[in-house]
């Protein structure tokens, strides 16, 4: 039986730009659409041309993809012809093979919003839709308020949208623009636009997600007929963010009833950088991503209790609904004072290290990571420093360098034109190729405070100059640091964790413990460059 074609249309370089505190450069937004292009979605929006110059220089210097490439825009304003409205010449300017419109299609909105009559609102859609349609072009409606305009006044609502479909719209997307609207609502309304009269295979979904049910409003108008979804990557988009794809996809094509009735333009081997695109946009923003997220979070796969650990080595099925690796993800077994041999046999084997069922290293191990954890180290968190520490227990650690001494200072002053800055500068001494190497480093830009931290200058000062190994750290970059009190009062224990990251991708997280909080920053630090010469299988000093 032949699958029906899904269409894949993402929104991240236009609507979600309208996140809060996010601000895509050109540059920025062409590195992103090179990814979705990628991944096979359908359509990218590119953003709205004439609205601000970050959209009409992305235009300007569209880049090459397989995806058809669309521009945003509005229908035309009342007493203008489309011909004639600058607004609407603009995002045509762009030259997009689509061009996708919003109009209102809620009566409350027309009325108060624009301040016009329905009739001239229903007017202003059809002849902006078929103005694109005239030129070639293939239009989208976006039917803004569509889900709260059918509740309030159904007959315009479906007006509205009639209009747009008979004027040449290749698709009509419904929008629940509020995201107010729950799933079975979603489901219930878009079954009853395709009875009025418009095909599913020309409507589409548009959801956002602030009852937090913006993936299932999409698959519920799926399965109700729609046959094209809107989204962004990682759900990104104005409060609470739109469906987000990267949730979407992995579940219509790898979940029934999806994977049997559907097709997308999303190939299996695409969907094995899903989780590599997702963490490539947190970058592009400079965000930590989130841990829980569906498919490509870092704890999507991760199995703590030691039952699960144990159901796991038996077969991956009986806690995991996909393999990880089906979206570029990774099975985690983490480790913690409620570990279990079978936790810790797994996450032995998948740092490499195998050892034998009752070997007593393994007692040494588990009763090593009780005490370190009874003192503030959390290893569930910091899979590198845990294996790291294992190697240590089996003689299976390569001594690579060690460090004789730091001493780190920060001074908050006035400089020389009398603007208070703040100034770190770090030592740093360390036993490698058989002598002693001293690093230096100074905070060189004192009025960003983003780099005049005791910690960034500890890092810098550490990877400046590690001999043999210093071209292997080259591409180590810290991306999160998270500090926790463990203890209250005199007894106080300060906890770092530290993520770090590399060229490829990978991304890794250590801990360090102590009374200070700069020494605890350095274990962790320490533990970063270590792990990583270790995977990329540095020889020993």
């Amino acid at each position: 039986m032949s699958r029906t074609r899904l269409s894949l249309y993402d929104t991240t370089l236009r609507d979600g730009q309208q996140t809060q505190g996010v601000q895509f450069s050109t540059a920025e937004k062409q590195r992103i659409a090179a990814t979705l292009d990628a991944l096979g979605v359908d359509y990218i929006e590119g953003g709205w041309p004439g609205a601000n110059p970050t959209d009409s220089l992305f235009f300007d210097e569209a880049p090459r993809t397989r995806a058809t490439l669309a521009a945003f825009g509005m229908t035309k304003r009342a007493g203008r012809s489309a011909e004639n409205d600058e607004v609407l010449a603009a995002v045509l300017n762009a030259g997009t093979s689509a061009v996708c419109l919003v109009g209102k299609t809620h009566d409350f909105h027309v009325r108060e919003a624009l301040g016009i009559t329905l009739e001239e609102n229903t007017e202003n859609i059809a002849r902006s839709i078929a103005h694109v349609a005239g030129l070639g072009r293939e239009a989208l409606f976006d039917a803004e308020h569509f889900f709260d305009g059918w509740k309030a006044d159904r007959a315009y609502a479906l007006e509205a949208v009639t209009a747009a479909f008979e004027a040449g719209a290749r698709w009509v997307v419904l929008c629940d623009t509020n995201g107010g609207t729950l799933p079975a609502e979603i489901a219930e309304i878009t079954a009853a636009v395709i009875a009025a009269g418009i095909p599913g295979t020309s409507l589409g979904i548009h959801t956002h997600d602030d009852t937090g049910t913006a993936v299932a409003g999409s698959l519920a108008a799926v399965a109700a007929g729609a046959r094209q979804i809107q989204g962004t990557l990682n759900g990104l988009g104005e409060r609470c963010g739109n469906a987000d794809l990267v949730t979407l996809i992995p579940t219509l094509l790898l979940k029934e009833p999806y994977a049997s009735r559907f097709e997308t333009g999303v190939r299996p081997e695409a969907l094995a950088g899903l989780t590599r695109a997702s963490r490539l946009l947190d970058e592009i923003l400079n965000r930590v991503p989130r841990r829980q997220a569906p498919y490509v979070g870092a704890s999507a796969f991760a199995h703590k209790a030691g039952l699960h650990a144990s159901a796991i080595l038996k077969n991956p099925a009986t806690y995991e609904h996909i393999p990880p690796e089906t979206v570029g993800n990774a099975r985690i077994v983490p480790m913690s004072n409620q570990a279990g041999q079978s936790n810790l046999r797994e996450r032995l084997a998948a740092a490499g290290l195998e050892v034998e069922k009752g070997d007593p290293s393994l007692e040494r191990i588990l009763s090593e990571v009780k005490a370190r954890e009874a003192e503030g180290y959390a290893y569930d968190s910091a899979q590198a420093s845990f294996e790291l520490m294992a190697r240590r227990a089996l003689g299976r650690l390569p001594v690579f360098f060690e460090v004789e001494r730091y001493r780190v200072i920060s001074e908050r002053r006035r400089n020389a034109q009398g603007e208070l800055v703040v100034v770190s500068e770090a030592v740093v001494t360390v036993q490698v190729d058989g002598e002693k190497r001293t690093s230096f480093f100074q905070n060189e830009n004192p009025n960003d405070r983003q780099d005049a931290g005791p910690v960034n200058a500890l890092s810098n000062a550490l990877a400046m100059d590690l001999g043999t190994y210093q071209d292997r750290i080259s591409d180590w970059r810290l991306v999160d640091f998270k500090v926790r009190i463990t203890q209250g009062g005199t007894e106080a224990v300060t906890r770092v964790i530290i993520d770090s990251e590399d060229a490829t991708g990978r991304r890794w997280s250590t801990v360090g413990v102590s009374a200070n909080i700069v020494d605890a920053s350095f274990e962790a630090l320490i533990d970063a460059i270590l792990w990583k010469l270790v995977r990329d299988g540095a020889p020993a000093a």
